[in-house]
């Protein structure tokens, strides 16, 4: 999951510049995603955890490191670019339900970037997800990824990249 992991706070790091909606708003009369959401940030982001994942690869392949997941070049695209699309579609919806930037929204903010990624592999991947993800591993992902998202939000807010400890 690393290639998941990464990319939200590398986007978080390396963002600001041009927000992705262009500074629109939606037919609400909302922004789409907000000032929170750069180009610059996605970009990082992605390119981020893409490189997570092909050190992984590498990894595996200098020590056999056989008890992870076989990742591939498609694999670990998909779980960068599928959390930072779940991260953009959890931030529309928080638009369009009216919570500002930075406000809580505590499973969806948990979550967001594994149920992208898993959309995504299940859309264009789905044999890689099923022979690599059991249930073990499901349910290890469930249960660390709070822990990892509260820490690192917690270590965005304390070196001034997050405007909120959550």
């Amino acid at each position: 999951m690393l290639p998941a992991y990464i990319p939200n706070p590398v986007a978080a790091l390396c963002g600001g510049g041009t927000p992705i909606d262009l500074g629109r708003n939606f037919s609400d009369g909302r922004r789409v995603f907000g000032d929170g959401k750069t180009w610059r940030g996605l970009v990082a982001g992605i390119l981020a955890g893409i490189v997570i994942g092909l050190l992984q690869i590498q990894a595996q392949a200098m020590f056999n490191l056989t008890y992870l997941p076989a990742q591939t070049l498609l694999s670990v695209s998909l779980l960068a670019i599928g959390a930072l699309l779940g991260d953009l579609v959890k931030s529309f919806f928080k638009r369009r339900l009216g919570k500002e930037r930075g406000s809580k929204w505590p499973l969806a903010d948990m979550y967001d970037l594994v149920i992208g990624a898993f959309v995504l592999l299940l859309i264009a991947d789905p044999s890689w997800l099923f022979s690599q993800v059991t249930l073990a591993a499901f349910i290890v992902i469930l249960i660390l990824t709070p822990i990892l998202h509260r820490l690192t939000n917690i270590i965005g807010y304390i070196i001034k990249v997050k405007e909120v400890p959550w």
